[in-house]
């Protein structure tokens, strides 16, 4: 595609060129109706003045020199110092009733009769020439009084008019093209410096543009062009950041792994390959945990909110625990749900409601004794619902309250991965909520998700409504 400034400058220049086209028709149409008003008056007149001139109160004698006298002057009609090339182009005669020739110039063209319709007329002599023509009839005096003035000479009028005027004009529009030029670079020069800092900056450099001063009509490219580093800088942000703990996280599994299958190896007996192979299966199982929780928080890190849906969350949190309850009784646990009676729904995302149920019950789960119960609860205050999954565990000590949503941080669980709940708390965070821990008074910890029971909640309503402390 060519430059803004070359189609720009395409477009204005060939308005230019048609709309002086379009003046120069209507200028040549204008000029020959005026020239040809104009002469066509000159003729009028011109047969009058011959008129008045013939109508001399003369005796006969006198007519016939005056008529000799009249061809004669105009015989002379030629160009000269003293003349001018038209006047043998102008024509006069004048006939008597009887059709005699009275009075006409050399350059008259011939008629084998004299015309009889007065007024205007358009003749072609013998000569094949072009003639404008006025006939005038003088009944008092019965005469007839032709004057006619051949075409060429308006031709050549209205060519020298459109010559004079249409290379000024043309010589205006190549100078009037150049200085749009000129200010349509002026007025794009913001526009090239951007292109030229741009062409200039490193492949690799994500820094954001700070171009001043700035047309308004640029802002908003600018604009967006940092809102795209941005986002760019934190996606390869997340990118290092899962390598580097997929890297830190894999390193000791994988190691555990390899022992595990040297035993395998290395076993003497059935009954050591056996617990080898234990070994080996629940450091697989462990892996594929930790993997499915790395690729979690991947997807939940991004600052772009979900597509949001009204939804019933009392069904929902039924849906989750379906799906977790054959694992629950597998492990020799139970599971209770109570909820409200009245309608909970809300603007939320389901998928990540999911999510946090899965952690939730994963994590109470590998705290619950055998035999043990989970209870999961779901009411409503003070805009909020408080959606609530309480175990049988030992609960957790105040000293690693704070620590427990940190990455990577498991305390007494072998086989967690301790993403779970930091994964709960980006989802808290996202739907405009918060993730609450607390001991049990009889025992457990009870872990509260809170979430607005309208649509999320911006930053500063965030500030201003927090869920309250259980």
């Amino acid at each position: 595609m060519t430059s803004i400034r070359r189609r720009t400058l395409t477009l204005i220049i060939g308005l230019m060129l048609a709309g002086l086209a379009l003046i120069s028709v209507l200028n040549l149409h204008d000029s020959n109706h005026e020239i040809a008003e104009v002469y066509d008056a000159q003729l009028a007149q011109n047969a009058r003045l011959l008129q008045g001139v013939m109508r001399m109160p003369l005796a006969s004698e006198e007519h016939s020199d005056l008529y000799r006298a009249f061809n004669l002057a105009l015989s002379e009609a030629v160009p000269r110092v003293d003349g001018h090339p038209y006047e043998s182009k102008i024509a006069f005669q004048v006939w008597n009733r009887r059709g005699q020739v009275l009075v006409h110039t050399a350059s008259a063209p011939s008629f084998t009769s004299p015309p009889s319709t007065p007024g205007f007329s358009d003749v072609t002599d013998l000569n094949n020439r072009h003639w404008r023509a006025f006939l005038l009839e003088d009944k008092q005096n019965d005469l007839r009084i032709w004057v006619g003035e051949r075409d060429d000479v308006r031709a050549d009028l209205v060519e020298r008019i459109v010559r004079h005027t249409l290379w000024p004009n043309v010589l205006g529009s190549l100078i009037l093209a150049a200085m749009v030029w000129m200010a349509i670079g002026w007025g794009l020069k913001p526009l090239a410096d951007m292109a030229a800092t741009l062409r200039a900056r490193h492949s690799g450099s994500l820094e954001p543009l700070h171009l001043t001063p700035l047309p308004s009509e640029l802002e908003p490219m600018q604009a967006a062009l940092n809102r795209m580093l941005a986002q760019i800088q934190e996606v390869l942000g997340r990118e290092r950041r899962f390598i580097a703990d997929a890297a830190h996280e894999m390193r000791t599994p994988l190691a555990v792994l390899r022992v595990h299958a040297q035993n395998l190896l290395e076993a003497g007996t059935e009954q050591e390959r056996r617990e080898s192979l234990e070994f080996l299966i629940a450091g697989v199982d462990r892996t594929s945990r930790l993997v499915n929780q790395l690729l979690t928080m991947a997807r939940l890190e991004p600052k772009a909110t979900a597509a949001l849906h009204s939804i019933d969350l009392a069904q929902t949190v039924r849906d989750s625990l379906a799906q977790l309850t054959p694992w629950l009784l597998s492990r020799n646990l139970e599971l209770a749900f109570d909820v409200i009676d009245s309608p909970c729904k809300v603007v939320s995302d389901a998928a990540a409601i999911d999510i946090a149920m899965n952690n939730l019950i994963t994590n109470a789960a590998n705290f619950s004794p055998e035999q043990g119960v989970i209870t999961v609860q779901l009411n409503q205050s003070e805009g909020f619902y408080h959606l609530s999954v309480d175990d049988q565990g030992p609960g957790i000590d105040e000293a690693d309250r704070a620590r427990l949503f940190e990455r990577f941080y498991s305390r007494g669980n072998a086989q967690g991965a301790g993403l779970g709940l930091t994964i709960v708390n980006t989802i808290a965070t996202r739907l405009g909520g918060r993730i609450t821990l607390v001991n049990r008074p009889e025992g457990g910890l009870r872990a509260i998700l809170s979430i607005p029971d309208g649509k999320p909640l911006d930053a500063m309503q965030r500030v201003t409504r927090q869920p309250p402390k259980r």
